[in-house]
């Protein structure tokens, strides 16, 4: 009988060597501290299979140490890299850029030193998932395996900008970087101005968003500020974003053919992209890909909240034991629970008792939820189910009646904006707090004004259905058909679906629980490559997608969708005068038409798990 799969064991004591210079094609050197299996103070005999994890968070962090040696006693050489321009790298660091071609060449160089067997596998999260997709689409020849963390698809289509609109969070981010850069690491003056920044200034820099150029100290990292001003500028998808390194998903068909494990969150900031990586390469490639997607945050594993919502402590995981067993079967051969892992695995949110949990000090609802795998991504028995907003604010099967009201309006004023309450959001947490909390201001969210419901302010329109009769699931890619006019050449819509609970002891206002969300700027309705204007008061239909999700709507609850033109300052604020992105300085009021008749009828399509089509 075979004894079951415990992991490879700790059968190796650890020597690093610290800033080993890689070469690059042009010459520039990539540091990177390589982690090898020994025995005692030398290096065990023989090769090793090799796993890389390329950062522009400091390789030498204890986090990046804590895990290198991990594998590293386990029997893999681990090696960590500085990306280009990032600490004992040289070269200039502008993000993205140029980690097709370095991330290629690490990996070929990898695959001949004499500790290596010549197989590779990758590893890492967000900035450091992103780039090892990027290196795939040059399909390195030592490249065996990836594990893909919140990772970028299409930086354009789904983090970066989202349908149009610039995700802002990526402008605190340059900040956070360019404390670490390695102006800043020199001169200690500048760090700490930067820092100041970063700490103290933030909410007022937000405040003032968009960035101009030469307004801040990123005047001074001249690399760092210009990318910052071009991911606000170039709203079109252009040759800009076409470079590999952020449209990964133009390459696909030149993507390596390797197994690949894709693990994302529900409100995690890439919960677009981790989907969509896994649907185009399983659909093109022969390897395995794999899709796990739980309820977290950015990169929030093991951790069992997001927000202001608890999912149970069994909704984390253990991410180094989950890549030694990726690692374990596709780089060792071993037996491991891969084996027979089903392509998709996902969290379904909401099978908890809704009441607050009392054993959390934190005190937050407990939504609940359970793990399921399934053959493929979108589920095989999804019934797209449309739903359709009514006048007085109904949102139902139904669609609309010709002898009801045709339409709702509201005003909206970009010096208002609505504020920006959860969401899958990274990088910006002391400004814009991540995942799911109930629909209202609160005075530690920065840009509420009160703790009234978000849906009581009169630029929020509210659709949504009768107490449902039974539990209804809500599982994969959600699409927004909106039929609007505005005033404005240009503007913004957003929708937000939300899981509204019913008062209870524990919340006797109820609880108004997001559950995802997403925007469009009007000017793209057609197309990402040429902007059209609107014209002021004719109806256009805009179609866009929401993040994906999974959740149980109970019994006894109401489906909820919250239409606006602002999400401030998740988003960048459309001033509505259809001028140069980023650069206008004028705006206007736009007032706003939601059409919801026979003629124009506004819907969401929901994905019904183990239900009929309405």
């Amino acid at each position: 009988m075979t004894a079951p799969y415990d992991g490879s064991p700790i059968a190796y004591d650890v020597i690093c060597r610290k800033n080993v210079m890689v070469p690059m094609r042009d010459g520039v050197g990539l540091a990177a501290d390589v982690y090898l299996p020994s025995a005692g103070e030398e290096r065990a005999a023989g090769r090793f299979p090799v796993i890389l994890e390329r950062t522009p968070y400091d390789k030498a962090a204890p986090r990046q140490v804590t895990n290198a040696e991990y594998f590293a006693r386990r029997g893999y050489a681990t090696v960590i890299q500085d990306v280009r321009g990032r600490f004992a790298s040289e070269g200039e660091w502008y993000a993205f850029a140029r980690e097709a071609p370095d991330g290629y060449d690490t990996v070929q160089w990898l695959g001949v030193q004499e500790w290596s067997n010549g197989e590779v596998g990758t590893m890492g999260g967000s900035y450091a998932g992103s780039d090892q997709s990027a290196l795939a689409t040059l399909a390195p020849s030592h490249l065996r395996t990836m594990i893909v963390a919140v990772g970028a698809s299409n930086y354009y289509h789904g983090s970066m900008r989202q349908n149009g609109a610039l995700e802002q969070r990526f402008h605190v981010y340059v900040f956070r970087m360019a404390m670490t850069s390695k102006e800043a690491m020199a001169d200690p003056g500048l760090q700490a101005e930067i820092m100041k920044a970063f700490t103290q200034d933030m909410p007022d820099i937000v405040r003032r968003f968009p960035l101009r150029k030469g307004a801040t100290v990123l005047r001074r990292l001249p690399s760092y500020e210009q990318w910052a001003i071009d991911i606000l500028t170039h709203g079109e998808f252009d040759d800009y974003w076409k470079q590999r390194g952020y449209a990964i998903d133009e390459y696909y068909d030149e993507h390596a053919d390797v197994p690949t494990l894709y693990l994302g969150g529900w409100y995690d900031s890439y919960a677009r992209n981790t989907p969509t990586s896994y649907r185009k390469l399983s659909d093109i490639k022969r390897s395995p890909q794999v899709l796990l997607m739980g309820p977290w945050t950015h990169g929030g594993y093991e951790v069992t909240h997001a927000g202001d919502v608890d999912f149970g402590t069994h909704s984390h995981i253990n991410q180094n034991d989950l890549r030694l067993a990726w690692f374990d079967h596709y780089l060792k051969g071993m037996e491991t629970e891969f084996a027979d892992w089903s392509p998709v695995r996902i969290f379904t949110m909401g099978t908890g008792s809704q009441r607050m949990n009392k054993h959390d000090y934190d005190r937050r609802l407990d939504h609940g939820g359970y793990w399921r795998g399934e053959p493929d991504w979108p589920l095989p028995d999804t019934v797209e189910s449309s739903w359709y907003l009514r006048a007085g604010g109904g949102l139902t099967l139904e669609e609309p009646a010709v002898d009801e009201a045709p339409s709702t309006g509201y005003t909206f004023d970009p010096r208002d904006p609505v504020p920006t309450m959860g969401g899958g959001i990274s990088a910006a947490d002391t400004i814009i707090p991540p995942g799911a909390f109930d629909q209202r201001g609160r005075p530690d969210v920065y840009g509420c004004v009160d703790e009234l419901p978000l849906s009581s302010r009169r630029d929020v329109l509210t659709f949504q259905t009768p107490e449902l009769k039974e539990d209804t699931e809500v599982t994969g890619h959600i699409v927004m058909h909106l039929w609007a006019a505005s005033s404005a050449r240009d503007t913004d819509f957003t929708a937000k679906l939300i899981d509204v609970h019913p008062p209870s002891a524990d919340y006797p206002d109820g609880f108004a629980m997001n559950i995802t969300d997403s925007i469009l700027r009007a000017r793209y309705r057609n197309g990402w490559t040429e902007p059209e204007l609107m014209e002021p008061g004719t109806p256009y239909e805009f179609v866009f997608h929401l993040y994906p999700t999974s959740n149980i709507f109970r019994c006894g609850h109401r489906i909820r969708l919250d239409i606006s033109s602002s999400n401030w300052p998740r988003f960048d604020v459309n001033p509505n005068t259809g001028g140069p992105l980023g650069l206008e300085s004028r705006w206007e009021i736009a007032h706003q038409t939601i059409l919801h008749s026979p003629g124009h009828p506004s819907h969401i399509v929901l994905p019904l798990q183990n239900a009929a089509a309405g």
